[in-house]
């Protein structure tokens, strides 16, 4: 019997680890299938593994409609499904303009589908970004200045409020992995040429800024970033737990809002200090913080001298005698 190929074992072991990981089995999961070879061969691990476990495996394929020939390019991918032997939908959507930018308005279309097929399934969703992608989203937000959120990169399992789970199998296998199983079990991808469009950020990083970096500091970059990320989010965790149980101490519901006790934020750590603020006014309103806003709120603790409310994305903050208020605007 011949040997298995690497690549392909490294992907079907990586799935293994993913799926064992959950608390339960799933019944059935949901893989999101672009026709791209991280998706690809993410899709014939996730049917060879989910046959050992018993679970159902279902493929969507997203067309965004934004290429010529999408509805093709869906077909061709939901085609490949069907010969892995595993289910396959093409859904068509419609990318509404924000203003955040093409890409992440595409992002927003494609995850609201896989969201409402997942929710009707009762399964989770699998998704194909791997270690390169998470390399490029930490130098993404290094660039951007956006914090250590944004610099934990993509978590390998996130469950959203909704109950949808989101989970990334493949963080921890290269690119050149995903190409070179496809190649050994005869899959054909397709190449998006967004991917090399220089217009685009991400590509920017991928083709021109990360090849920089392992030129001129050695090789390993890559990898280096992905261990920052996961480094990242395991103090981000330890800091959410120190964080709810302090919040359950020191915030009292309030008119039209909640508020905060003044010296207990004093008495904690800036570090600490600024993310209760940020989870105040993202749990009671919805909204995000940036830097400078949470920065003045915080002075209303640590440089009081009078002024006044502090007008805020949803909601205001004011220093009320030995309290901040959050107010609904």
């Amino acid at each position: 019997m011949p040997s298995l190929n690497p690549a392909v074992a490294e992907i079907r072991r990586a799935v293994r680890t993913a799926l064992g990981a959950l608390p339960v089995p799933p019944a059935s999961v949901v893989v999101a299938l672009s026709g791209g070879a991280d998706s690809l061969a993410l899709a014939a691990a996730t049917a060879f593994e989910a046959r050992a476990a018993g679970s159902a495996v279902l493929s969507v394929t997203v067309d965004h409609g934004l290429q010529e020939g999408s509805a093709r390019i869906a077909a061709d991918a939901a085609a490949a499904a069907t010969r892995l032997g595993i289910g396959a939908r093409v859904r068509r959507v419609d990318v509404v303009a924000t203003g955040e930018g093409p890409e992440a308005d595409a992002r927003a279309a494609r995850y609201a589908a896989l969201r409402e097929v997942a929710r009707a399934e009762g399964a989770p969703v699998l998704l194909g970004h791997t270690l390169d992608d998470q390399a490029e989203t930490v130098l993404l937000g290094l660039a951007r200045g956006s914090g250590s959120g944004s610099l934990q990169g993509m978590a390998p399992v996130r469950t959203d409020d909704d109950g949808t789970t989101w989970i990334r199998p493949l963080l921890a296998v290269r690119r050149e992995t995903t190409r070179a199983a496809c190649a050994a079990e005869g899959l054909v991808p397709w190449d998006d040429p967004h991917n090399v469009d220089p217009r685009y950020a991400r590509v920017r990083v991928r083709e021109r800024v990360l090849p920089v970096l392992e030129a001129e500091l050695g090789p390993g970059i890559a990898e280096a970033l992905a261990r920052t990320a996961e480094q990242l989010r395991e103090d981000a965790e330890a800091f959410d737990e120190m964080i709810h149980e302090t919040i359950e101490d020191i915030v009292e519901h309030a008119e039209a809002g909640i508020s905060v006790s003044a010296p207990a934020l004093s008495a904690n750590p800036a570090a600490l200090r600024n993310r209760i603020i940020r989870l105040v006014v993202q749990s009671e309103f919805g909204v995000g913080l940036t830097r400078t806003q949470t920065v003045e709120v915080a002075r209303l603790v640590t440089d009081w001298s009078g002024q006044g409310p502090i007008d805020l994305p949803g909601c205001t903050a004011a220093r009320v005698g030995g309290r901040i208020v959050f107010a609904a605007r």
